[in-house]
């Protein structure tokens, strides 16, 4: 089925391939098709280089802990506008609840 012939590709070619990766915004896949390489060759490459670079599973960005920050912190601004949304809605019932009370008079 499959051939038992792997392919062996430079230290600079996987180097350039990975940079590739990073640099043009685009998937895994459409990379490893323009190459004409192997898009699960590439994936491992580009874990190997996470690795050597100390940007593992950990960073959820996997480049860098700038990138990391920055979409943290775009998840959590929907969180604050929902404690704030609460907040303001819990103000309301009470301004309502006084104003109810001052109508009864």
């Amino acid at each position: 089925m499959g051939s038992n012939y792997a392919k062996r590709y430079s230290d600079e070619y996987t180097h350039d391939a990975v940079e590739l990766v990073r640099s043009s915004g685009r998937t895994v896949t459409e990379v490893a098709q323009e190459l004409g390489i192997s898009p699960e060759s590439l994936r491992a490459w580009v874990r190997k280089d996470n690795a050597a670079r100390g940007a593992g599973p950990a960073s959820r960005a996997g480049r860098s802990g700038e990138v990391a920050d920055d979409r943290d912190e775009e998840l959590k601004q929907p969180w604050k506008l929902t404690v704030e949304q609460a907040k303001t809605i819990e103000i309301l019932k009470r301004a309502t609840a006084f104003f109810a009370k001052e109508s009864d008079r």
